[in-house]
């Protein structure tokens, strides 16, 4: 994998908090999959450490080409973000179940978003499809992870998050790289200094690039001159997303993967990424789709909680997906919602009790239970977030029992 794609992934989870970064947009359960609206956008404070490094930097950024003109406009009102700080350091390490990150990627909400968007650019999509290669679902399934549909794009200005970042030092000389690769495509005219803005860590757009992202594969695909993934109109950006995932090695036909059900005693020692089979094999071992699709060739794995169903069968085009963001839930995720825009329904097999015991319906039921003693868990779809987790916590409060924030059979019952 080059650096470009290396780095995109980084920034891709990095605006994440616990992998749902900039790809799975928080929703009114503190984990759901509703929309909510964008935080105020970050204001600039003073330091003289961040002034003394833009000095510094300007000096260095006219050493690879940028002019000083770009270099005056780009920080003609950036300032140093202390938030942004706060947010890097502060990432949520914990990951997901696939479970819930499926509850949240395709959620009803999105998925119903999706299709009114699917179809509303349909025809846009099947021309990005004619010139790339890649199917217009899956395009529109990555805009949908990435930013709930254009809905949150990001509005953090990119010179101020990257010099922030990038004067910080953590990762400082993947932030200056960034960084000058954000002056480039300001000079190339793509976008106003005040025009780009994007995540905290620097994402952009519709389908969330990353300078260096975006001077690798951004296309103009309107052909008014400009490679826009900022404004309202999503055409570049999905463009881009396709060409990406066309020269990261897209084959057009092949699904990504699909549900797969297990035959009795099939052997477990089969199952894992790296033990890929044809489709003759699978079926010939008594493996099916759970919804009576042609298998493809590829390999299974289990997703359930504990290692068991449901089960899917993963093909190369998985492996692309990978190639966009290197985490096994996003590319499920993506394809599992591409699905879904197509009219295919949610997973079919149980994913089994969780860590703490409980299955998704005893999930919902606890968030049900807790709103109707006024604890408002604002949603009911089985994810536990920051919302239910809140509200979990003043009722143990208002009992007097030990206040954990996290949900257990014992609490149901005690709800119940």
């Amino acid at each position: 994998m080059d650096r470009n794609l290396l780095s995109r992934r980084w920034a891709v989870l990095a605006g994440s908090a616990a992998m749902l970064s900039a790809c799975v947009s928080s929703g009114r359960s503190g984990g759901g999959g509703g929309y909510r609206a964008p935080d105020p956008a970050p204001r600039p404070v003073p330091n003289a450490g961040w002034d003394a490094w833009v000095d510094g930097f300007k000096g260095r950024a006219g050493s690879r080409g940028i002019s000083s003109g770009t270099i005056d406009a780009a920080f003609r009102g950036a300032g140093f973000l202390p938030e942004v700080i706060e947010r890097d350091r502060n990432q949520t390490e914990f990951k997901r179940s696939l479970e819930d990150y499926l509850n949240i990627a395709a959620s009803d909400e999105r998925v119903s978003l999706g299709r009114q968007k699917y179809a509303q650019y349909g025809s846009t999509l099947q021309a990005v499809e004619s010139r790339y290669g890649v199917e217009g679902h899956v395009v529109a399934a990555v805009w949908g992870l990435e930013s709930f549909f254009g809905t949150r794009r990001g509005n953090v200005p990119v010179i101020s998050a990257l010099s922030t970042l990038a004067y910080d030092g953590r990762r400082g000389e993947f932030f200056e790289a960034q960084l000058v690769a954000a002056l480039k495509i300001l000079q190339a005219g793509d976008v106003s200094a005040s025009g780009m803005v994007g995540s905290w860590a620097g994402a952009m757009g519709h389908t969330q690039f990353i300078p260096t992202s975006y001077l690798a594969y951004a296309v103009d695909f309107t052909g008014d001159g400009r490679r826009d993934i900022w404004g309202e109109d999503p055409t570049d950006s999905l463009a881009s997303t396709a060409a990406y995932l066309s020269r990261s090695g897209w084959t057009r036909g092949l699904p990504w993967g699909m549900e797969v059900v297990l035959p009795p005693g099939f052997d477990t020692g089969l199952l894992g990424r790296g033990n890929g089979r044809s489709a003759e094999d699978w079926a010939s071992r008594g493996v099916r789709s759970a919804d009576g699709r042609a298998l493809a060739g590829g390999s299974i794995i289990a997703g359930g909680n504990a290692g068991g169903a449901p089960h899917f069968l993963l093909t190369q085009n998985f492996a692309t997906i990978l190639r966009y963001n290197n985490a096994q839930n996003y590319a499920i995720g993506v394809g599992h919602l591409s699905d879904r825009l197509l009219g295919r329904g949610p997973v079919q097999a149980s994913f089994g009790p969780d860590a703490s015991g409980m299955t998704k319906a005893d999930r919902q039921e606890l968030q049900r239970l807790l709103t109707a003693r006024g604890f408002d868990t604002e949603g009911s779809d089985g994810v536990i977030g920051a919302k239910t987790k809140a509200a979990i916590s003043a009722y143990q409060a208002s009992i007097g029992v030990p206040v954990t924030g996290e949900p257990s059979v014992e609490l149901l019952r005690l709800l119940r």
